[in-house]
């Protein structure tokens, strides 16, 4: 893949822009990383209103160039925005509007939803947002279907994600739908983050770990991780963590936001994932590995979550890594 088709993403900026959100998306998508290859991001900073435009602390913002760069952008990222009752200017909401009948990507992180709402581009849809914002949202825009508790919600081509650090996570998963999951991760290695937090975990989690569960929890999730293909039930796992199968689901729930079937079953789909992009092993090798059993029960859970099949998963991936070996650098 040459420079000149690698995915462009422009990043709004805005007089008082929320610095957090726009540096969580800038980190992810505008710095150089070569070890990625030519086809990685290209990226633009967007003003989307005139200047002079300035952080939150009175940063200055120097843009690249106004909303006419929205039609030659992959994606598009509003990074927060100044505040749930402040209108957006209507050249920005006529801009949005466009980008997305063009079939444009749009991701709005934290506040940036409401700008979204806005431009009408959430009505019959599910979306998200920080929840100390979700009620306003959801009585302001009650087209809208507001889930106060995901990370991220994904709608076609309009993605939204919770407050500030939750935009990372979108961010990644953006990464991991265009690139794959090892470039996915290597991203989140170099950010020392999370390589994947479901879009359906929760927002915030009301109980730490408490000790010491914590660390009888982390050998049990570390060994779970190392040995999926193995046959995992409630009560093996309660039983290598030393505590009753009720205390089990209470430990996982509070540490993940997610009961212990559902975390292991993710990490099984992450594993099917990254063998289906860099190996050439069968469907029903997968599936073992992963820990599905059968190439029936595998297909089954990977279409459910992804929506494709894992043949076709690995098809997306076969036809990139070939465009990317016949391009120029």
């Amino acid at each position: 893949m040459s420079k000149t088709t690698a995915p462009l993403v422009a990043l709004l900026v805005y007089d008082r822009l929320c610095l957090f959100e726009f540096g969580c998306a800038f980190e992810v998508f505008g710095l150089s990383r070569p070890e990625m290859g030519a086809g990685w991001y290209r990226c633009a900073i967007v003003a989307a209103e005139p200047g002079p435009l300035h952080g939150q602390g009175g940063v200055t913002i120097t843009a690249d160039g106004d909303l006419s760069l929205l039609q030659t952008a992959d994606t598009i990222v509003i990074p927060g925005w100044r505040g749930p009752a402040e209108a957006a200017p209507a050249p920005l909401l006529h801009a949005l509007r466009a980008a997305n009948r063009s079939g444009r990507r749009i991701v709005s992180i934290c506040g940036g939803a409401f700008v979204l709402a806005q431009a009408g581009l959430l009505d019959g849809k599910r979306a998200t947002t920080h929840w100390h914002h979700a009620a306003a949202l959801a009585a302001a825009y009650p087209a809208i279907s507001v889930d106060a508790g995901a990370l991220y919600v994904e709608n076609d081509n309009i993605l939204t994600s919770a407050g500030s650090a939750a935009g990372l996570d979108l961010c990644i998963h953006v990464v991991r739908k265009d690139f794959g999951t090892k470039a996915a991760n290597l991203v989140a290695r170099r950010l020392v983050v999370a390589a994947h937090r479901g879009g359906g975990q929760s927002q915030f989690i009301e109980r730490a770990v408490p000790p010491p569960a914590g660390d009888r929890l982390s050998r049990l999730l570390d060994a779970l991780r190392g040995r999926l293909a193995e046959r995992w039930t409630m009560e093996r796992m309660a039983a290598v963590m030393h505590v009753s199968v009720r205390s089990l689901h209470r430990h996982i729930r509070d540490a993940t936001g997610l009961a212990p079937g559902t975390w292991l079953l993710r990490q099984r789909l992450r594993l099917a994932e990254e063998l289906l992009e860099e190996t050439t092993l069968s469907i029903e090798a997968i599936a073992l590995r992963a820990g599905f059993g059968t190439a029936a029960n595998l297909r089954q859970h990977f279409r459910a979550v992804t929506g494709v099949t894992p043949t076709a998963y690995r098809l997306q991936f076969a036809t990139r890594r070939e465009g990317e070996a016949g391009g120029g650098a």
